[in-house]
């Protein structure tokens, strides 16, 4: 009969290590589960060795051991990214198949060979052998920072020590479907604008650049040596730089917006950029509600996952993406160290609203944060939706009026001389009949 060594969980956290004499797999996390026991690794005895030996020549190691610290120092170097459509994708199957009683390192397996994403299938590969090797998941998972920020490690780390890794991951997985569909929205409502401005470029380059100055030398041969009206002088000297020095034009575009880059990447400049986002009067809305419900999300699902509370801060700060949120919640994270409550701190940022703050009060003193700052997070999910949509319904004639008035203003330019030229036509006409 085969033997099946196998590593578990107890309800307090607790690892326990043993060997089996069961037929199969399944009747080995049968076994483990009625001992009362949360199944993280099985493996049969028999095909555990002659890996162990294959491993040595791959390697040309000395021993297992070796082999282990060489993929560990490997791994930070040549860890590329994973898009969070990709990610989001790999952590919803992971948490069903763990959810069906399927073991860690089984359920792995399975994702590895279905994997299309060349990096991630090779990330899950070496996450496979870093929990054969006897490390835990969240340490495989830490040894990929770029694809696996501090939010899913810690997550991943408080449900392996409660044995509660298949609630975590379901979290897990539903917290970024909700942050992939609200980053989707938003991206699909500013798609339009960018749409309309790059049109309204184009059309202007083609104008300025080939139509308007042919209408420079009609109007030589026509008004013979008058002087233009004011405005479409303005229009033809536009189109004569722009026609006489687009190159020039275009490198000093690209120098403002690498100064522009530089500058955000500063402190300073990071924290002006983000105001003013925060501020900003169409746009300045979503992204405040997006700040909010992100915030709300991964400190409720944090929190709620058993990540410590001071922890948890830390993780939501890192992963605010705006330095006026990070700043609050650092302010937040002080006032919770000395002892004191959330909601003070959060009210003196003036970045969340008063509804927020009474909430969270709320959710304090009746001892259900979590509860109630998902509820927040599921709240402003339904505004982030109405406000893209309002975005969407002003943009859109704004954009459209826009683009009336500056090709309309170049063809009034153009229009002015002939409407001078027939009123002197006209003049003339009426002078020389009386």
């Amino acid at each position: 009969m085969p033997k099946f060594n196998y590593v578990a969980m107890d309800s307090h956290g607790k690892e326990t290590k043993g060997t089996l004499e069961v037929n199969s797999q399944n009747e080995a996390i049968g076994r483990v589960k009625e001992m009362g026991l949360f199944p993280t690794k099985i493996v049969e005895v028999e095909k555990a060795k002659p890996e162990k030996k294959s491993a040595k020549p791959a390697g040309r190691s000395a021993s297992g051991k070796k082999k282990g610290i060489e993929i560990k120092i490997k791994i930070p170097g040549f860890g590329g990214k994973v898009k969070s459509k990709i990610l989001t994708t790999f952590t919803r199957q992971l948490a069903t198949l763990v959810d069906a009683g399927l073991p860690l390192l089984r359920g792995l397996r399975v994702l590895e060979k279905q994997e299309r994403n060349p990096t991630l299938k090779n990330i899950i590969s070496e996450l496979s052998l870093s929990i054969e090797g006897g490390s835990t998941f969240s340490e495989g998972l830490a040894q990929h920072p770029k694809v696996f920020n501090r939010l899913f490690v810690n997550m991943v780390k408080a449900g392996e020590l409660g044995g509660v890794l298949e609630v975590v991951l379901a979290r897990l997985s539903e917290f970024m479907e909700k942050a992939q569909k609200i980053k989707g929205k938003v991206i699909a409502a500013m798609f339009y604008p960018c749409a309309v401005l790059v049109v309204a470029t184009a059309i202007l380059m083609i104008l300025m650049v080939m139509v308007v100055p042919k209408f420079k030398e009609v109007f030589a041969g026509m008004l013979e040596g008058q002087q233009l009206p004011a405005f479409t002088r303005l229009v033809l000297g536009i189109s004569e730089v722009i026609k006489d020095h687009i190159i020039v034009a275009l490198i000093v575009i690209i120098i403002l917006w690498i100064a522009f880059a530089l500058t955000i990447r500063t402190k300073g400049g990071r924290r002006v950029f983000d105001k003013i986002k925060l501020k900003a009067p169409v746009v300045g809305p979503v992204i405040t509600k997006v700040a909010i419900s992100r915030f709300t999300r991964t400190l409720g699902t944090l929190i709620s996952s058993g990540v410590p509370i001071l922890q948890a801060l830390t993780i939501v700060k890192e992963t605010s993406g705006n330095v006026i949120v990070g700043s609050a919640v650092l302010a937040i994270h002080d006032s919770v160290k000395e002892g004191e409550t959330i909601t003070a701190p959060l009210e003196a940022s003036k970045v969340f609203p008063p509804m927020v703050v009474s909430m969270v009060d709320v959710g304090e003193q009746t001892g259900a944060l979590p509860e109630m700052l998902l509820k927040i997070a599921d709240n402003y999910d339904e505004e982030v939706d109405n406000a893209v949509a309002a975005m969407t319904s002003l943009l859109e004639p704004i954009m459209i009026v826009f683009l009336a008035v500056v090709v309309g203003s170049i063809v009034i330019a153009m229009f002015l001389p002939l409407i001078a030229l027939m009123n002197s036509v006209g003049g003339d006409n009426s002078g020389g009949k009386e």
